[in-house]
């Protein structure tokens, strides 16, 4: 579908591969549940409950090497989807499948060496060294001679190689948030094919340095065959270094869609904003919001 088909189409119309269906069709859920290999990562029906909320059923799924971003605006679920994916949270119906096997019968040591994940808040109950706290990654090894230069890779990868021999409980916000970005490479480093969940990787760090390491983030995931899943509040990020954007609202998984263009008025009503798309001199854009004149105003095409 080019942007002229897409212009014509009524306000309230996704896109996804060439197909459209309106926000918050059923069908869009499933856009990219194509033909191929099969899926690293399977959710079907998945369900869980916080309290009086529902969340779910969630059903989709994502394929070793894909980069999903997860987009909502705040209490829409992201969180609690990710915590379901990673396994921290149960789900009360439903099945979740990690490389085929249904993960209740995944052993924990085999899975943390599959599955790696960056929460969005973390605390450390001891003022331990950095290299122990990346090292903590490593831990479902039994025999791990090459933890030491893994570690230091890790924390250099990570942009905190400087921090090396500090404790942990002195950094900065956003020190720490290196060396849980370390943590986190250190865990899948030699592996395969491997799932790597973020909740808001980049939220303490300056901007420059939230370009390097997404940037570090991307190519650490696609040398290696990584499936990579973030929560994101930036929409630029979200556009410019993911494949797909999975969209929340109100607990429920609205629309999986690629990330490109076309997704933008998909955003807009999102979020109740207007975007307006500025082209960059590498051949991709950026968006930049408007605030809207009224809540029932017409979003600009």
């Amino acid at each position: 579908m080019n942007l002229a088909m897409a212009e014509r189409l009524p306000p309230d119309t996704l896109h996804a591969e060439g197909l459209a269906w309106p926000l918050g069709a059923p069908e869009a859920q499933h856009a990219r549940q194509v033909e191929g290999p099969a899926p690293l990562l399977g959710l079907a029906a998945v369900e869980t409950r916080l309290g009086a909320h529902g969340f779910g059923p969630f059903t989709s799924s994502l394929r070793a090497g894909e980069r999903v971003a997860i987009l909502g605006p705040s209490g829409a679920g992201k969180s609690t989807l990710l915590k379901l994916m990673s396994g921290e949270r149960a789900a009360r119906r439903g099945e979740l499948r990690f490389d085929g096997v249904p993960c209740a019968r995944w052993a924990l040591p085999a899975l943390a060496r599959r599955r790696a994940v960056l929460p969005q808040s973390f605390a450390v109950a001891f003022g331990l060294p950095v290299e122990l706290v990346v090292s903590l990654g490593r831990v479902a090894r039994d025999h791990d001679p090459g933890q030491t230069g893994i570690v230091a890779s890790a924390l250099a990868l990570a942009q905190a190689a400087h921090l090396a021999g500090r404790r942990f409980d002195t950094l900065s916000g956003g020190e720490q948030a290196r060396v849980q970005l370390a943590r986190v490479f250190a865990q899948v480093w030699d592996e395969r094919e491997a799932l790597v969940l973020v909740d808001e990787p980049l939220a303490a760090l300056d901007p420059g340095l939230q370009f390097e390491l997404m940037d570090a983030l991307q190519v650490f995931s696609a040398e290696r065959g990584h499936a990579l899943v973030a929560v994101l509040h930036d929409l630029n990020q979200a556009l410019s270094g993911f494949e797909r954007l999975w969209l929340m609202q109100q607990g429920q998984l609205i629309a999986d869609l690629p990330a490109n263009r076309h997704a933008v008025g998909a955003l807009e009503r999102l979020y109740g904003i207007g975007l307006r798309c500025v082209d960059g001199s590498d051949g991709g854009f950026a968006v930049i919001t408007q605030r809207c004149v009224a809540s029932n105003a017409e979003v600009p095409a």
